[in-house]
């Protein structure tokens, strides 16, 4: 006999399977994503909450997965999940430099949210540092306006072309191929560095305040 699908049997066994879905899934997860759930269900609810899990999903498709593959991954899931909301709208302040807690939370951010998350799962998923920068640069717009803006750039060897990831133009490509772009100065953990130079030092990424600011809110938090 064929069961109504809206029958209390079946609404019971299809809530279970999804219950258990839910936890196998959470079992399952990354600690940094694990890390991350509870603190953005509090903060932000649910749907948030659901934006972390679909991040874990794509921590599991890239495990194992070679170094160009996360880094198109992180990428595209970072620039599919985060709508880009300037400062003003989103903090009610000039300039904000949001964790990737905070970033995932309002499923919101500007072109150093964009970045510092890339950078910050990119890391998580073992790329070295080494091997990024936060890049500030000029961006020329279609209208020939030129305004400040960050990306996060991948360096497959010390001297090799950087890839561009960016949430103004979705596409991966090399610097070599972004001509509206011009490069300023760029940072990591280690170090701030000259213009388009990854290998020459400029400083101390300490002296960059909001950087540090975002670090002590990702180490209060749990998720350097």
């Amino acid at each position: 006999m064929r069961r109504d699908r809206h029958s209390p049997l079946v609404r019971l066994v299809t809530g279970l399977c999804l219950a258990l879905c839910l936890l196998w899934s959470q079992i399952q997860a990354d600690d940094y994503v694990l890390a991350m759930l509870e603190k953005i269900r509090q903060r932000y609810g649910e749907e948030a909450y659901q934006n972390v899990m679909r991040m874990n999903e794509m921590f599991a498709q890239v495990a194992g997965a070679s170094e160009m593959t996360k880094v198109h991954m992180v990428n595209d899931f970072t620039n599919q999940h985060v709508l880009f909301v300037d400062d003003i709208t989103l903090w009610g302040m000039e300039d904000y430099w949001a964790s990737p807690l905070e970033t995932f939370g309002k499923g919101a951010g500007d072109c150093e949210d964009f970045s510092i998350a890339k950078y910050t799962l990119l890391k998580r998923l073992g790329v070295s540092q080494d091997k990024l920068r936060l890049t500030y640069v000029r961006a020329r717009m279609l209208s020939g306006a030129i305004r400040p803006h960050m990306v996060l750039t991948y360096y497959a060897t010390p001297n090799s072309d950087p890839l561009v990831l960016d949430n103004l133009n979705f596409e991966l490509l090399p610097a070599s191929k972004r001509g509206d772009l011009s490069p300023v100065f760029s940072f990591n953990d280690k170090g701030l560095f000259v213009a388009n130079n990854p290998n020459m030092r400029a400083g101390s990424p300490s002296n960059i305040s909001k950087w540090r600011d975002v670090l002590t809110r990702m180490r209060q938090d749990g998720l350097e």
